[in-house]
């Protein structure tokens, strides 16, 4: 399905509102699934997953990609609530289905994205219909929450939300082992998850690559990468499409 032209919209009401943009798949025949994907740990790096999510859009799914701050003083976790707020909100205006949406986020995002299924109590509003976990580390205070997912599944019911992880085996700025133990203890509550691994590294996985030049990611353009990415991109859609 080929991807529509991205729109970028504000979320919060600050002196200077966060923007999000919106992929919006093409000829859809109708409302589509929803993605809220979250960046890492640099602040306001939106940009970083434009290539990933047009490659979710063009498996038919709406996807927010919001900017914020983890740089905030609460570790951006008004921004990350603020954008699950507004899309659910409105996603309805851009062709989505809010009753279909997925959270998913890489790197720091990973265990924010995660929280949303552990705790919805703390991010408010229904749970998702399944997180997605892109690189991520589960033994830290989710952005989103401010608790651990780890500790927090230990207390969440037997059976609940998806949780999809993926992670690339070449992962040397969070260990793939990450994904792997987090997988173990949702397997052990019984809890419906899958890992997914990858030849790549932290940002490939993204269909991005570190440029030491510039000090950020940018689009990958190594076949490898583009392969990674492509793979996420499709089990996100996966998620969605359910």
């Amino acid at each position: 399905m080929p991807h529509s032209a991205v729109q970028s919209v504000p979320y919060t009401t600050e002196n200077t509102p966060r923007l999000l943009d919106v992929h919006r798949p093409s000829d859809a025949p109708g409302p589509t699934p929803v993605v809220l994907l979250w960046h890492g740990s640099g602040p306001d790096e939106r940009y970083v997953l434009a290539p990933l999510a047009r490659e979710v859009a063009s498996h038919g799914v709406t996807v927010f990609v919001p900017d914020w701050r983890p740089d905030a003083p609460d570790g951006g976790r008004a921004h990350l609530t603020a954008s699950l707020r507004y899309v659910r909100e409105n996603a309805g205006g851009f062709g989505g289905d809010p009753g279909r949406l997925v959270v998913a986020g890489w790197s720091a995002g990973a265990g924010a994205a995660i929280g949303t299924a552990l705790r919805p109590d703390l991010v408010g509003g229904p749970p998702p219909r399944a997180v997605v976990g892109i690189a991520g580390l589960y033994g830290r205070p989710a952005r989103s929450t401010a608790t651990v997912p780890l500790e927090d599944l230990a207390a969440a019911p037997a059976t609940g939300v998806p949780v999809v992880l993926l992670h690339g085996t070449a992962d040397t700025a969070v260990d793939c082992q990450n994904s792997r133990d987090f997988l173990a203890a949702l397997a052990e509550r019984h809890w419906p998850s899958s890992l997914h691994e990858a030849a790549s590294d932290h940002a490939g996985v993204i269909m991005a690559e570190w440029d030491p030049a510039v000090g950020h990611c940018v689009p990958a353009t190594g076949a490898g990468a583009l392969r990674a990415g492509r793979e996420t991109a499709r089990l996100i859609a996966g998620a969605a499409l359910g």
